[in-house]
């Protein structure tokens, strides 16, 4: 199998923490020839750092000059994914762009209006759909063993983590927790579920405690964190309903006075589960209430995400996170934070 040629763009810090040491995890699959920031010195130094041949200080010149390229990498803040992704698409590159697929709902459907015109293969980093416990729980639920799931609870919540950074800038975040954070359970419950079409939401947000002075906790900086800017919610919770029936509890916040952490539960007509760690509840054959723990084999989550990308370039495969689940999510976003700020249920077109 060939080894791919891939593009960087964004040499910030989920490029440097996740995806390029996930790279170089699986480099005899793939080699990452090129990176590009509009901070041409952090690019330099990212390439320096981890052995990329090419160094730009533009999308644009890396994509006229490195004209080898299978597939780039958008790993920028979310107000710019739409503009790289389609500029990558119509130079004939496939294409992953972190989470979430966009800024809003209209760009989401540009991106997938260009991947419908160019034909070229398109992958959301949903990187939570990739470890080996939800991978497990999905092939259990695909074959029955829950039967039919109704009802889902999920939530992300830190008591102070809020990042610092363009995250709490909504000109170039598009929101705060929910599309940050909250984004991660959301698919990842959705996805669990079937994906079924959401038809309905109510979203409530709060904006109390996220710009926070407390002392002695860590946050997430971007390599970009001098504006200064915070306009965006630090909680949100919301419910979601699906033409199936079902139903999806979601809470996210960067900032709460209570217990943080992450859950995920699922409820069917056969059997419950949970992640964080995986437990089915369900019954045994003399019909006693039983917990199994599958024991399963920790995984690089980014690096798998990417073996599942070339896997797909390299067979023509739909990958399990297309461009269409992406808009969905988008549209659940984009409806939960209008519910919030209208108060009152939207319906989903």
């Amino acid at each position: 199998m060939r080894k791919l040629r891939a593009a960087v763009i964004g040499a910030g810090n989920i490029a440097q923490s996740e995806h390029l040491p996930a790279y170089q995890m699986i480099s005899d699959l793939v080699e990452v020839v090129a990176i590009a920031d509009i901070q041409p010195q952090r690019s330099i130094e990212a390439a320096k750092r981890f052995g990329i041949p090419s160094a730009y200080g533009s999308a644009q010149e890396m994509l006229e000059k490195e004209s080898a390229i299978d597939f780039v990498d958008v790993c920028t803040w979310n107000q710019s994914h739409a503009e790289l992704s389609i500029q990558a698409m119509e130079k004939g590159c496939a294409v992953i762009c972190e989470k979430p697929l966009a800024i809003d709902l209209p760009s989401a459907e540009r991106i997938a209006a260009a991947v419908g015109r160019t034909g070229v293969p398109f992958m959301v980093a949903m990187v939570s759909r990739f470890g080996s416990e939800a991978q497990l729980l999905k092939s259990m639920i695909d074959q029955g063993e829950l039967g039919e799931v109704y009802f889902a609870k999920t939530g992300y919540l830190r008591r102070r983590g809020t990042p610092i950074g363009w995250f709490t800038d909504r000109s170039k975040s598009g929101g705060g927790a929910l599309i940050d954070i909250g984004v991660h359970n959301l698919d990842l419950t959705w996805w669990l579920m079937g994906c079924p079409k959401p038809v309905r939401v109510t979203g409530r947000t709060a904006s109390y405690i996220g710009n926070f002075t407390t002392k002695g906790v860590t946050r997430w900086e971007a390599l970009d964190k001098g504006n200064g800017v915070f306009d965006t919610e630090d909680s949100i919770s919301g419910m979601i309903s699906f033409d199936n029936g079902s139903s999806l509890f979601l809470e996210a916040s960067w900032a709460i006075n209570g217990p943080g952490g992450e859950y995920t539960q699922l409820f069917g007509t056969k059997a419950g589960a949970t992640l964080q760690p995986l437990t089915i509840y369900g019954e045994n054959a003399q019909e006693y209430l039983v917990d199994v723990s599958p024991q399963t084999q920790k995984v690089n989550k980014f690096a798998q995400e990417l073996k599942h990308l070339i896997h797909c370039i390299h067979t023509g495969e739909t990958p399990i996170s297309p461009v269409s689940h992406g808009v969905s999510v988008q549209r659940m976003i984009h409806g939960l934070y209008e519910s919030a700020r209208l108060n009152r249920e939207m319906v989903l077109e």
